[in-house]
């Protein structure tokens, strides 16, 4: 019995510890390193487990069975317990209590978070316990013994597994319905915008900013008086427009003895949050969310809105999709979740890929605003590793041929234009500019430049005056916006 029980040890801890190694030479190879993880460990598992049952001296059920059972009993109630508790998020902090527990593979753990491959922390110790099973099991059908195997029990203890597995699986299926494989983050503006600023920017010589055909009505010479500007992806070519036209020497002094840019771009969340902390003094955008505008009550600070041009909030699929357009009640309804194939309204047989922005981003408030009293289903999310950690974020709109996304028409086909895809007419209203313009497109949107109350900056509501005036709104049309003259 004692030389069992240190077989045991050596086979179900000592072995695991060092077979976890392995990913350090296996996972870096490309593509094959996951699975050809797991085949060696499979393999090896097999093997000791066949070993170890061809010597165990163990004569009564319990001591030669439940040993080498509840290795894999544990795994898998372990593992059930995070599906439940973190609902198939792999970078839920509950999975740390199953690394800790299964401490034979912590370097299995450790390798396998830092090359993303967040499965294998669950899959290398059930595949070596699983296996080690196995390989007992085959011995023990190869020599005669007298322990009595009990089908009952041995019968029940598997259909508790099955419970288990049928748990953590479904639970696995039902969030699989609303994860996407990773995609590539975005290429510029330090990660914030899937589009090259550059051609925007006041600094670059050679921007395309339109520009006024006279000297702007509105100018602010000195630096210090000049109000610094930031905002979302899509509005960022209208107020960059703006400051090259009434700041001076703007193209060469486009940064604060301080070091912060006079005209920057962090995107909507961020830029609102650093209007609200005093750090910007105008912020260009769609309307605040409920909770940016929650965040600005509880900081004691009153927004003004001040709208400088229309735009329209469109939708739109992959070229290839022979919808053309859907009503208003229908985009409800499969955001709602109450329709999810093309078929149900007139397209292919294929399941509607609804993609959604992240929250307080002013498209996704502006859907939330088009929802009305519908609930939005949850959104299409990605897992995003980096450093040994996973994130779970809102999945950016990718274009397969049933895909479904909205943004702002301009940021869809003038920003960031993209011949693969068509925007949908909305009720039966196509969002061409004339349409946008005379108000008989549906969901047609504000542009907003939007202050603090309180900033005591004098050139700010001049400025303000200025954009709504008939150079800012030259300035609005030419950038590709609707503006309120038309």
């Amino acid at each position: 019995m004692k030389k069992d029980a240190g077989s045991l040890i050596v086979y179900i801890v000592v072995l695991p510890i060092f077979l976890s190694f392995l990913g350090f030479a296996v996972l870096p190879i490309e593509r094959f390193g996951p699975p050809l993880l797991l085949l060696i460990v499979s393999i090896i598992a097999i093997a000791t487990g066949i070993y170890h049952g061809k010597k165990s001296s163990a004569e009564t059920f319990y001591a030669r069975y439940l040993p080498v059972y509840v290795p894999l009993f544990t795994t898998v109630l372990l593992a059930t317990v995070g599906m439940i508790g973190s609902k198939g998020f792999f970078g839920h902090d509950i999975w740390t209590f199953f690394v800790f527990a299964l401490f034979p593979f912590l370097p299995n753990s450790f390798i396998s978070a830092m090359m993303g491959e967040f499965l294998l922390v669950f899959a290398v110790p059930f595949a070596y316990y699983l296996f080690f099973l196995v390989g007992f099991f085959i011995a023990e059908r190869r020599k005669s013994t007298k322990v009595a195997i009990s089908k009952f029990r041995m019968g029940g203890s598997i259909a508790i597994l099955l419970v288990f597995f049928a748990i953590s699986g479904a639970i696995y299926m039902e969030r699989a319905k609303f994860v996407l494989p990773p995609s590539y983050g975005f290429e510029y503006g330090n990660g914030f915008s899937s589009v090259d600023l550059e051609p925007y920017t006041v600094s670059n010589p050679n921007n395309k900013l339109p520009k006024l055909k006279e000297p702007a009505s509105f100018m602010v010479e000195n630096q210090d008086e000049m109000p610094v500007l930031d905002g979302a992806e899509a509005a960022f070519p209208v107020y960059s427009a703006f400051a090259n036209a009434t700041y001076k020497n703007i193209s060469y002094q486009s940064t604060l003895p301080t070091g912060e840019e006079i005209v920057s771009f962090t995107n909507t969340i961020y830029a609102f949050e650093r209007l609200l902390s005093g750090e910007v003094d105008i912020f260009f955008g769609a309307q605040p969310s409920a909770a940016q505008q929650s965040l600005a009550e509880s900081k004691g600070k009153e927004l003004v809105l001040t709208p400088i041009g229309k735009e329209a909030f469109v939708f739109f699929v992959n070229e290839k999709n022979p919808i053309n357009g859907l009503s208003s009640e229908m985009i409800r309804s499969i955001y709602s979740g109450r329709i999810t194939h093309w078929s149900e309204i007139g397209g292919m047989d294929e399941k509607i890929l609804a993609f959604q922005r992240p929250a307080d981003s002013g498209s996704q408030t502006i859907m939330e605003k088009f929802m009305g009293e519908a609930p939005l289903m949850p959104a299409l999310k990605e897992e995003v590793a980096g450093m040994g950690d996973l994130m779970e974020e809102v999945a950016s709109y990718r274009n397969y041929n049933h895909s479904l996304g909205y943004s702002f028409r301009f940021f869809a086909t003038g920003m960031n234009p993209n011949e693969n895809i068509k925007l949908l007419s909305l009720d039966g209203i196509e969002p061409s500019k004339e349409n946008i313009a005379n108000g008989t497109y549906p969901y047609v949107v504000n542009l907003y430049a939007i202050t603090l109350k309180d900033n005591p900056k004098k050139t700010i509501q001049p400025m303000l005056e200025w954009m709504q005036g008939p150079q800012g709104q030259y300035l609005v049309e030419e950038v590709g916006y609707i503006s309120f003259g038309e």
